[in-house]
This record gives structure tokens, C-alpha cells and sequence, in this order.
């Protein structure tokens, strides 16, 4: 995640200025490079110094850097490990990623100049942070380069995730701090127990992706790393939680009272408090919505990550592919004409706004009636992925336990949940506040900050009102997990939202790891990407409240 610099050679924040996330020092990563490594000492201390936000104090790390290097280089011991493959894969990373482009090209000049010592160098095996949209479009898109600036002097790191969501700048604030909060503030759980727990969330939907970042995040906040080979090797405590990480990510509405109460009642062995447990509900939800966004937004796996680079030379045959990249098919459309779905689509807005505007409300029993259409509708979603990689699977139990329609035809459906029983504003908001102090109030401004966004535009069209568009994204999300607003009236969502478009969010808020290139290329055809980054972000956050909502009223039930 955005917040957890890869283990091994990390940077380390130097400045009084308030960071975004979590501090990874230098002093603690030394523990998990190897004494056998000469460079290791001396470019860790370089590389931490690189985040200075002193201009004067990085241009001297970079020098000392540079220096380093040669001098390991230059070493003529005989089968001596003159740079260590984390050194390497840390220049690399830089080199793609580091938004100061003064370190960036240093970085690649050491790597060219290793290379020419007869030194093999890792390449990255991706072009980009994402599979389904050109570099080139996102660092154009991403015009506001302060805060990927601010994340690297705070984090030493800029992930694909930062990288994609800056896109929207104003949301990636929000949601950097929300994590900071989550993984780093005082709070009642350990910090390595933090990052477990979001480890095994995302097992859930085979994000190798978030299970590396968090991993790596785990080791430095000073977890065993035996853990990592399974669950069997953590506590029992963390392992009492697999049940509710099931539901959470693909049934939540399954969730009750019975089910807080055998982990927090006296008795229960091990017995988890309330303040505890919310902590790891809201790091479970999180990490499970995070899941849409890395699958739905094709990001590919960081050049320092397993997966994301290679230290054969390229092929002059063949372009080489991450086996891990979730870009597996071609994602290329047939010719069409995407403005004219454009304009049908204004139509429907301008006619939809004008209908609500005049005609009268529907009766009650007509709500109720197009919700149930609506949530009871086949949507396929795409094919399944291969098994994932074993330090996936080993993290999770009951890997065949997955999504299935909240009403699905021809069966009994569960109870409906009515938003004015119990919504995040009237009754989730004040409990997590409770529990949890301050969180409560992370996660509201980014669920209002998600709801707000808009840039008055929609593909070539300035000046547009998306509010119609943006609701109906949202309500459907929540529609297919069985929340129902009784003041909205769900026939907006078959006018507004194509079945590309369905297909796409159901796939994404569902079923993640199906995401294809094909998924995403087909809907919206002529927005842009930093529009569809933007319903991504819709689907992260819609989903997100809907888990929490059904796991907080089973509190509330319970604490009656």
C-alpha cells in the first residue's frame, strides 16, 4: 500500500512537516539485509538521506551515492558480492519512480554504469504503474506532483498506487492520511499485527500485489517472519478472525451479532475488545476495497516486487510480461463510435433530471419494486484466474468461499438492509468514533470526499452536473451488497449506467481478482482514464461503507 516502503534499503523522512504515512528508517531495515552484502551499510545511509527536504542535503546523498557505488565497483576481491540485489532493485525502483528527477536520473546513471562493469541489473518487467493505462497518460493526468513529491520525502517510496490516484490529488490526500492512521497512529493493536491483518484481508482476493506491500510492512514493523509461511504459524488470536475476514470481503451481510460475540464476550479464548476489534474490521474492509482498486485499475507489480522485474536481458523477439501483470488478454476494442455514446448519455442525464424535476414520486411499493429488479439482475461477471501464487494461498482458509448474488433467482434472499435503519451518518459514524477515536472522522471526510468529486466535465464535455451519474455509481455498489435508500429511485441506474459499465463494477466490487483489460477497455470507451480511475474510486469507497455498515450494526446488536 502507499504507506509501507518495501523492506530491505528504505528511506527515512527528514523535516519537521507533517507526513501522509508511516516512517520506515534506515536503522530498521539494516535488520533484514545481510552482513555479507559490503554496500549495504553505506547506501542505506545515502538513500535515507534522499528524502531531505533539505535540497542541499540530497544533492550531497546523491553524490555520496554515486561514490559508494563506484567504490563497490571498483572492488577486485575475488567472488565478492560487490552490489547487493537489494541495492540494485532500490536503484531501480528510483529510477522509475521517484519523482524528483534529479534522483531519478542518477539513479538510472548508476544502474547503466553498473551494467557497464559487467554487473547484471535488474530491469522492470512493466512500462508503466498500470496494465490498462499508458505511462505516458497517467504522469500526464497527475499535473499536481506536490503530493507525490510529499510522499516521497515521507515514505521514501512512490507505489502505483500513489502514482494512479494522483490522478485526483484531492482523494489521495484523504486516503493517505486514512491509512496513516490505520497502519502507524497509536491505536489499540500492534503495528506488525496491523499489517497481518491487512495481509490476510488481501489473500482474500488474491492481490499478490497488497500481500507484498504488506508483508514487507509487517517484517519492518518487527514481525516474525515465519508468519508469512502460513497461518497456521500466527497466534491464535489473529487466526480467530478468518471467519469474519471471509464475509467481510465476499458476504458481509452474512454477518451478526453471534458471530462479534464469540470473538469479544468473556470467555471467549482468545477474547478480542471492542476497540481492538473495530480497529481490525475497518483494516480488514479497507484492505478488501483496495483489492477493487489495484485489480480494477490494472496496476502492476512495483519494479522491487516479485514479479515486477527481471535481471535476464531482454528478448529481441518478444516483449517479456510479468506473470504477474493482470493484463492477460488484449484489452484492444473494435473501432466504434465512443462519442455518440457520449451524447446518448448526456441525453438520458438531461432527460432523467428533468423527469425528476416534474413528475411526481413514485409510490413507495414502485421503489421497492425497481430496487429488487435491480438487484436481482444477472449480470456475468468474467473468468477466473489461475491459482494463485502459494505465499497467496497460504494465507488464506476456505479459498473456494467467494461472492455469491445477495439475491440470488429462485432462492430465499436475505433481509434487505434499509439505509435509514442504519446508515454510516446516523449510526456508523458516532460508533467507530467510539471505539476508535478519530477514525471515525478519517473515514467520513474520504467517504465525502468520494461523493463530491467532480471536475465539471465528462469525456470532450465541459461544464457537465455528474451528480446523477455519480449517486447512481454509488447506490448500485451498495444495491448489489442489499442496501436499499428508500428516497432513490433505482430505475435511474438501468437509464444511466450501460451494461458494459455494470459488468465492469460488479466484476470490480465482487469479484476483483476477474478484472481484465477486456473488463475495463469496454465501457466508457471514449472517457478518460483519469474518468474511470474516478469510478474506481466510487466502487473502492461505496464498497467499503457497505461492509463496514453490516459489521457495525452486528455491534451495535451485540452491545444492546
Amino acid at each position: 500500500m502507499a504507506s509501507n516502503p518495501a523492506a530491505g534499503v528504505a528511506c527515512r523522512p527528514n523535516g519537521s512537516k507533517a507526513s501522509p504515512g508511516p516512517v520506515s528508517g534506515a536503522d530498521r531495515s539494516r535488520r533484514y539485509l545481510s552482513e555479507s552484502e559490503p554496500d549495504v551499510c553505506g547506501t542505506a545511509k545515502s538513500l535515507s538521506r534522499l528524502c531531505s527536504r533539505d535540497e542541499g542535503e540530497r544533492a550531497a546523498a546523491l553524490e555520496e551515492l554515486s561514490q559508494w557505488v563506484r567504490v563497490c565497483l571498483e572492488r577486485e576481491r575475488p567472488g565478492s558480492a560487490r552490489l547487493s540485489k537489494d541495492t540494485l532493485l532500490c536503484l531501480l525502483r528510483l529510477s522509475h519512480s521517484c519523482p524528483l528527477e534529479e534522483v531519478r536520473a542518477r539513479a538510472t546513471e548508476l544502474l547503466r554504469t553498473a551494467q557497464k562493469h559487467g554487473i547484471e541489473v535488474p530491469r522492470a518487467l512493466a512500462s508503466g504503474p498500470s496494465a490498462f493505462i499508458h505511462a505516458k497518460e497517467i504522469l500526464i493526468g497527475g499535473l499536481d506532483q506536490d503530493i507525490l513529491v510529499e510522499s516521497f520525502l515521507s515514505l521514501g517510496r512512490v507505489d502505483h498506487i500513489t502514482m494512479v490516484m494522483a490522478l485526483h490529488p484531492f482523494y489521495l490526500s484523504c486516503f493517505l492520511k486514512t491509512q496513516h492512521a490505520l497502519l502507524e497512529l497509536d491505536g489499540p493493536l500492534p503495528r506488525h499485527w496491523r499489517q497481518y491483518i491487512a495481509l490476510m484481508a488481501a489473500a482474500r482476493h488474491q492481490c499478490l500485489y497488497l500481500v507484498q506491500q504488506h508483508s514487507a510492512g509487517f517484517l519492518e514493523a518487527g514481525g516474525e517472519e515465519s508468519w508469512l509461511a502460513g497461518l497456521q504459524h500466527a497466534p491464535t488470536k489473529l487466526r480467530s478472525l478468518q471467519t469474519l475476514n471471509k464475509l467481510l470481503a465476499h458476504r458481509p451481510w452474512l454477518i451478526t451479532q453471534q458471530h462479534i460475540q464469540e470473538l469479544v464476550c468473556p470467555g471467549a479464548e482468545p477474547r478480542w475488545s471492542l476497540a481492538e476489534l473495530i480497529h481490525a474490521v475497518i483494516l480488514m474492509a479497507h484492505a478488501h476495497s483496495l483489492c477493487s482498486f489495484v485489480w480494477g485499475c490494472g496496476l502492476n507489480p512495483e519494479p522491487d516486487h516479485s514479479g515486477g522485474h527481471t535481471f535476464r536481458p531482454p528478448s529481441p523477439s518478444h516483449v517479456q510480461r510479468s506473470p504477474h501483470s493482470p493484463a492477460h488478454e488484449d484489452g484492444r476494442q473494435e473501432l466504434v463510435d465512443g462519442a455518440m455514446e457520449v451524447e446518448v448519455l448526456m441525453k438520458r442525464m438531461a432527460e432523467l433530471q428533468q423527469q425528476q424535476e416534474e413528475e411526481e414520486e413514485c409510490s413507495q411499493e414502485e421503489m421497492v419494486t425497481r430496487f429488487e429488479r435491480e438487484r436481482s439482475e444477472s449480470i456475468p461477471t468474467a473468468v477466473v484466474r489461475a491459482a494463485p501464487p502459494d505465499m497467496v494461498l497460504h494465507l488464506v482458509e476456505e479459498p473456494g468461499f467467494r461472492y455469491e448474488d445477495f439475491a440470488p433467482r429462485g432462492e430465499q434472499s436475505p433481509t434487505t438492509m434499509r439505509a435509514q435503519d442504519y446508515s454510516w451518518e446516523d449510526h456508523g459514524f458516532s460508533l467507530v468514533n467510539r471505539l476508535l477515536p478519530d477514525m471515525g472522522q478519517f473515514l467520513d471526510e474520504k467517504f465525502q470526499v468520494v461523493s463530491n468529486l467532480t471536475y465539471h466535465r465528462m469525456a470532450m464535455h465541459e461544464g457537465v452536473d455528474t451528480h446523477t451519474l455519480r449517486k447512481a455509481l454509488w447506490n448500485y455498489i451498495q444495491c448489489l451488497y442489499g442496501i436499499r435508500y428508500d428516497d432513490y429511485d433505482y430505475g435511474s441506474v438501468n437509464v444511466l449506467l450501460e451494461r458494459s459499465l455494470k459488468v465492469f463494477v460488479k466484476t470490480m466490487a465482487c469479484h476483483p481478482e476477474q478484472t481484465t483489460a477486456r473488463v475495463y477497455h469496454a465501457f466508457w470507451r471514449h472517457f478518460r482514464h483519469s474518468e474511470k480511475v474516478h469510478a474506481n474510486l466510487i466502487v473502492m469507497e461505496a464498497r467499503l461503507q457497505a461492509a463496514l455498515l453490516y459489521t457495525l450494526r452486528a455491534i451495535t446488536h451485540y452491545m444492546r
